[in-house]
């Protein structure tokens, strides 16, 4: 299968995508989210870019790519992205700065504020200008605390002594000064001008950061320390900004439904769904939001890292050389590797798709066992049948090794085959996403049954999240990730809560609607439904 250079500008990121993708899904894979308010059906006309040099105008979601190509992205056609206050499904708000901005600047003074999302694996932070809401740069990297865990109940464990829970607190809040440095020293602005911060985070994640108790959230009945959001001077906390700057933590919704939630919640406006609307933020601790402006309900699931690129053989986060997208062609697959190299591993995306490829193979059954390879040698292509193998005496499916040469191989003809690593993928990887996928999935079937729904009467899927915006919708509907419902219907918003926190930083309106709304969603515990292990069990089968 033939790949194809795509650079975007004014981003100037470069990917590798193969032949016949949309450049919908090419952007996706360089982390830009685009406006598709129709669900990619090509109806609204919200993401028109243009291919350069001649300027020809074209709908990103119905633009099949058959060549290298340069691509200029409008302002108008990206969601979350320059146009927060106007576009896309976040809803129009006014710019209403806090107090502390007010007394600290005026419609001439330079005043920044910080929009913070904690996650369970990754921080995010925006520098915003205060007076006209832009965000002026973003930040990331992983959460230090994943030294003690990689999912929320290891740092709840670890974080159960005033000692330990300390020291956490320090870790977060070193990351958060570290980006916020970065930040200012590429912009050339002076931190002490920095007077609001606006924090979102799972319940956790927002507990450790304030130095609250977190023993009780990993014992029944999960209860949360407190709900309510938090205002305090960031010299209390240790952030090296304006000392007398306002940290506003957002409100949680329960012990495993965060203000991350909250903030998702804000960004995509459900509070005035008119149709039955989910929405789905997958991350180590995926959240699960479903209803309309009349009834909201929430659910938690502990998806783990899996989906991630943690605990899979040969898995690892979106990174260079990680296979991001697994297809199939008439005799062979092919790959979409990040940074356009030698595969070496495997991230969350192409962990979706792999699967749902070896499941319309036929190589796993619906159990997730691989087939006895006999039974498929009247049934596959021959190069695929190659691929069949075994690790450790058990059998896998090779996705990559000396047989196949990415594309980026193929243009450098001084690698060496021998050189090049094997990427496998084995049963015990394909669990991890069973048990990933399951436990989302229960969480979805619980808040459908509470409300009475059947998979058709979801009119709308947002999925939120990094992850959410890398994986293909076809393949997570077929592993069974998510309702099977037209494909149409479901959306990528990227990393709402970080746009929930910078619409809650620039508006005291939002602010307090924020609260209203935390209330108003109503959580169910699905560990305690009397037949969770039966829908559990179910929603392992593919």
């Amino acid at each position: 299968m033939k790949h194809f250079n795509i650079t975007f500008y004014p981003d100037g990121k470069q990917i590798s995508v193969h032949s016949d993708a949309t450049l919908l899904v090419a952007a996706g894979q360089a982390g830009i989210i685009l406006n598709t308010s129709c669900g990619g059906r090509g109806t609204c006309r919200k993401c028109l870019v243009n291919i350069l040099p001649d300027g020809q105008e074209v709908l990103a979601c119905q633009y099949r790519i058959q060549s290298n190509l340069k691509v200029m992205i409008p302002d108008a056609s990206r969601f979350f992205e320059h146009k927060i206050l106007e576009t896309g499904i976040s809803p129009k708000f006014e710019i209403e700065p806090t107090t502390v901005c007010l007394e600290k600047g005026d419609t001439t003074s330079e005043i920044f504020g910080l929009a913070i999302d904690i996650g369970t694996t990754t921080v995010v932070v925006k520098l915003i200008n205060m007076l006209d809401g832009k965000c002026l740069a973003t930040e990331a990297e992983l959460n230090p605390q994943i030294r003690y865990g990689d999912d929320v109940i290891s740092r709840i464990t670890y974080a159960e002594t005033d000692k330990h829970l300390a020291q956490l607190q320090k870790l977060i809040v070193g990351c958060i000064n570290k980006l916020t440095a970065k930040l200012c020293k590429a912009l050339s602005i002076d931190s002490a001008r920095i007077y609001e911060v606006a924090i979102v985070g799972n319940t956790t994640m927002n507990h450790i950061f304030l130095k609250l108790p977190v023993k009780q959230l990993g014992q029944a009945p999960y209860r949360a320390h407190s709900v309510d959001a938090h205002d305090l001077p960031a010299g209390k906390l240790g952030l090296k900004i304006n000392p007398a700057a306002n940290v506003h933590t957002v409100e949680n919704i329960a012990g495993f439904v965060g203000a991350d939630t909250t903030a998702v919640a804000l960004a995509v406006d459900i509070d005035s769904a008119k149709q039955m609307t989910m929405v789905v933020d997958i991350g180590t601790n995926g959240e699960i939001i479903l209803g309309t402006k009349d009834k909201l309900y929430a659910a938690s699931c502990a998806a783990g890292p899996a989906l991630e690129g943690a605990r899979i053989s040969q898995g690892s986060r979106a990174m260079d050389g990680a296979i991001e997208a697994v297809v199939v062609n008439k005799t062979d697959i092919g790959l979409d590797v990040i940074g356009n190299c030698t595969p070496v591993s495997i991230c969350g995306s192409g962990m979706i798709d792999a699967v749902a490829v070896l499941l319309d193979l036929g190589i796993i059954d619906s159990t997730g066992r691989f087939v006895e390879p006999q039974k498929l040698k009247d049934k596959l292509p021959p190069k695929i049948l190659s691929r069949l193998t075994t690790k450790n005496n058990q059998p896998a499916f090779c996705l990559s090794d000396t047989t196949l040469r990415s594309n980026a191989s193929l243009r450098s003809t001084s690698t060496s085959h021998a050189q090049e690593p094997k990427v496998l993928l084995t049963g015990k990887d394909i669990r991890q996403v069973q048990l990933a996928k399951a436990a989302i999935r229960t969480g979805i079937k619980f808040l459908q049954k509470k409300i009475g729904i059947e998979d058709m009467d979801i009119k709308r899927i947002y999925l939120a999240g990094a992850f959410g915006n890398y994986i293909r919708r076809k393949s997570a509907v077929r592993i069974g990730l998510l309702p099977d419902i037209p494909l149409e219907r479901i959306q990528s918003v990227g990393n709402a809560a970080a746009s929930g926190a910078q619409m809650v930083l620039l508006s005291r309106t939002v602010r307090a609607k924020a609260a209203k709304l935390a209330r108003k969603i109503k959580y169910i515990e699905i560990a305690h439904e009397p037949d969770f292990t039966t829908v559990y069990t179910d929603c392992m089968l593919f």
